[in-house]
């Protein structure tokens, strides 16, 4: 360290205080230390130190309003929270109120020196900007296509966006396949003062281990065969602005201590060098799986998925957020009207039902590609008779799971008996309404064809029709 930087510890622990004050004493900053919010404002009023780690949990004035009035004082202070608080809201209203960064306690040696070193950059004089690569998307606007604004579900998204974007604090961005997760980590990256510079998104599912590695850190000439030359890796290219990790989840362990270390240190080496670089990057991470469930198998480390989960943004289904369907709707059906040079004809009232009354498996991206189908093949009656039937094949393959059946009350021990013809009985009524459902789906609703397909007569596909629930729209 070429000059030794003032450091304020701010906790209501004598021990927690006395470790903070041997730790950054060892690094070589002047330490002053507090027990209370009152004494942490006097002393910063006295000594101006250079930043300062701050608990949440303080006798008399806590931790929010402390921080408030340290940010009152010296608008661009550096203050690390320090907290055993895992609720997202109180990391949000501690980055929302002025906190650089945020550490979830117990905390690692190597974790608060990185974090420390990092805080104290941001007031050092800004190096040569890198090459800058512009977001077309409007900061202040709503999250791209994701919401309309009625869903409180999105609401509380569109507030976490706000309270986290302009600050460095890692984000992990959680919801099903085609919510929008990538949108909500480039509306993250656009909201942030580090817009102007680049955002790289990286598909952690796409690449074997091997190549991921490479993909990330880089490689010099000679580090394998085939490496002809030093190729720059995606944490270089980010350097300055945000790098989005697509499925997380899928890093290989062998991969994940090397993630861990860039994530606390912001330091790598590229394969085939022994030269550690240092890289200030945003890190944005995304899953769609149960992380904590892939921790308890041990294909997740533990510690990475702590890191990873400073903050997390959970994106609801479509299926929880109905009263946005025709608003997205409506959007796509311009957007790809538009595009493709094709009339803009307003949807049937017939469709709009079936757009509402389907549970959208595939969320956004799945209602996305089905407008963008109408639009393109005018296939909109075709797309009605799907809907209808993809609705009956989902509600036959729920129905064991939601009906009281004779198998059901038998597994769950309510009952010592079972009559082997039913269960058959409902079996084959599920299988019935699954596989007519398809044929329909497959005829494009031609009832004369399905018929011939099934083998059975005309009238006794319209009455399992009827039965099924295929007879009108859903």
């Amino acid at each position: 360290m070429n000059s030794p930087h003032r450091l304020l510890i701010v906790d209501d622990s004598p021990g927690v205080r006395a470790w903070l004050e041997a730790f950054a004493t060892e690094l070589g900053h002047q330490v002053l230390c507090a027990g209370s919010g009152e004494e942490a404002l006097e002393l910063y009023r006295k000594h101006e130190p250079d930043l300062v780690t701050l608990d949440l949990s303080l006798p008399g004035m806590d931790g929010i309003a402390t921080l408030r009035s340290l940010r009152e004082l010296a608008p661009r202070l550096p203050v690390v929270v320090l907290s055993g608080e895992a609720d997202t809201r109180v990391i949000a209203n501690a980055v929302k109120h002025g906190a650089t960064d945020f550490l979830r306690k117990p905390i690692e040696p190597e974790e608060l020196e990185a974090a420390l070193a990092k805080a104290l950059r941001r007031n050092e004089p800004a190096k040569e900007p890198a090459p800058r690569r512009p977001f077309v998307l409007d900061p202040g606007a709503p999250v791209g296509v994701l919401s309309s604004g009625q869903s409180g579900k999105m609401r509380l998204v569109e507030e976490m966006i706000d309270h986290v974007a302009d600050t460095d604090v890692t984000v992990l961005i959680r919801g099903e396949s085609g919510t929008g997760k990538e949108l909500v980590a480039r509306t993250l990256h656009a909201r942030s003062s580090r817009a102007q510079r680049t955002f790289v998104k990286v598909n952690c599912a796409a690449l074997p281990s091997e190549l991921l590695e490479s993909e990330l850190f880089g490689y010099e000439r000679g580090a394998f065969t085939g490496a002809e030359k030093r190729r720059l890796g995606k944490f270089e290219l980010a350097n300055g602005g945000t790098i989005f990790l697509d499925e997380i989840s899928e890093v290989h362990p062998s991969l994940q201590a090397k993630l861990l270390q860039v994530l606390q240190d912001g330091h790598f080496s590229r394969l085939g060098s022994e030269t550690d670089i240092s890289v200030d990057a945003r890190v944005v991470a995304a899953s769609n799986r149960n992380l904590e469930h892939a921790v308890r198998e041990c294909s997740f480390r533990a510690d990475l998925f702590y890191r990873l989960n400073v903050v997390t943004i959970q994106l609801p289904p479509l299926r929880e957020r109905r009263e946005e369907i025709p608003f997205l709707t409506d959007f796509f059906f311009e957007r790809y009207a538009r595009e493709y040079g094709k009339a803009a004809t307003p949807v049937s009232p017939e469709l709009r039902r079936a757009l509402l009354a389907y549970d959208w498996p595939g969320n956004i991206r799945e209602l996305e590609n089905l407008v963008k189908r109408v639009v393109v093949l005018g296939a909109g009656t075709a797309v009605l008779q799907e809907l209808r039937a993809r609705a009956v094949e989902t509600r036959a393959l729920a129905a064991p799971a939601s009906s009281a059946s004779e198998l059901d009350r038998y597994l769950a021990g309510e009952t010592d008996r079972v009559s082997l013809k039913q269960v058959g009985r409902e079996a084959a009524q599920v299988a019935e309404a699954r596989l007519i459902a398809k044929v329909l789906e497959r005829t494009r609703w031609n009832r004369k064809e399905a018929a011939e397909i099934l083998q059975i007569s005309y009238k006794a596909l319209l009455y399992k029709m009827k039965d099924a629930g295929l007879a009108s729209a859903p």
